[in-house]
């Protein structure tokens, strides 16, 4: 099975945890796009949608969706995310898609995370991935000399906005054995907006897509 095939099914298996009545928070990159594509099949158990980018809006409106935003409704019943990387901890690294803060947010303000992924995602410790870090564009220099001193590397995600308006720093070759430690170390660099280690708001749910099929972690 192809790694499409996978974020495919992954993406299918998903759809059990949607409810009668639901707000549901849909995120952003390449598995979720294969969800939004399915979404209409359950579009009348859905309450409310919350995109944690544009590019999801965007495409949620193609598919005939009105998304809402966060401040307008309650709390998210449930939330639908894919990740760069993922731990049987349920620790992730997201935001290769640069939509790392929304995202954050959205899982923040969900009761349940249903993280998405194939088999190449689950890793045995994070940091394989490079680190995005979204950071306002007066302080990028100066975290990026913070990033050097905890022995990572950071390299400018060059020509690239965030929705926010803001820069990405991608952290090659960071030591991740402690994500909840370092998670909270770079938040408390002055001018980050958001790390994408997702350890202390991590998935509740890891549905991993292999050749055999979709198999679970988590409640």
């Amino acid at each position: 099975m192809d790694q499409d095939a996978k974020k495919l099914i992954a993406a299918q298996a998903s759809l059990e945890f949607i409810q009668d009545g639901m707000i549901v928070g849909i995120g952003t990159g390449s598995t979720v796009n294969h969800l939004i594509d399915l979404l209409p099949s359950v579009g009348d158990k859905i309450q409310a949608v919350v995109s944690s980018s544009d590019a999801s809006t965007k495409l949620l409106t193609e598919r005939g969706f009105e998304v809402s935003r966060l401040n307008a409704v309650n709390d998210l019943d449930l939330y639908i995310d894919g990740a760069d990387e993922a731990t049987k901890h349920m620790h992730l690294i997201k935001g290769g898609g640069g939509a790392l803060t929304r995202e954050k947010v959205l899982a923040g303000a969900a009761r349940k995370f249903v993280c998405i992924i194939d088999d190449s995602k689950l890793v045995g410790m994070l940091g394989t991935f490079p680190l995005p870090l979204e950071v306002i564009p007066m302080a990028q220099a100066f975290i990026a000399r913070r990033m050097v001193k905890m022995r990572g590397q950071p390299i400018w995600r060059e020509n690239f906005v965030t929705d926010n308006g803001n820069h990405i720093l991608d952290v090659h070759n960071l030591s991740m054995a402690n994500p909840l430690e370092m998670e909270t170390r770079i938040n408390h660099i002055p001018g980050v907006v958001s790390a994408g280690i997702f350890a202390h708001r991590a998935a509740d749910v890891l549905l991993i897509a292999d050749d055999n099929g979709v198999r679970k972690m988590g409640n």
